[in-house]
């Protein structure tokens, strides 16, 4: 899978499709994550399908991503 890196070469991310975390900063200098599906990566921004829904992430105020594990599966509940 090739792998996107900002224009600085220093986030890697893997190509669109895969799980992701992106730990970046908000406008009061504290920093959040966005999990979920990288739905694509440019020079300027990176889009990822998570829990709060699609983010647009500026590269500039990411400090950090990485490709992680799928969802785990739900087990079915035993009844009991």
């Amino acid at each position: 899978m090739p792998e996107q890196s900002d224009p600085l070469g220093l986030i890697r991310l893997p190509a669109p499709g895969a799980r992701v975390v992106v730990r970046y900063l908000i406008p009061t200098g504290q920093a959040t994550d966005a999990l979920g599906e990288l739905l694509s990566v440019d020079d300027e921004t990176v889009v990822v399908d998570g829990v709060r829904g699609v983010e647009r992430i500026p590269v500039t105020t990411i400090v950090a991503a990485k490709e992680v594990p799928p969802r785990p599966q739900r087990r079915p509940r035993s009844s009991q």
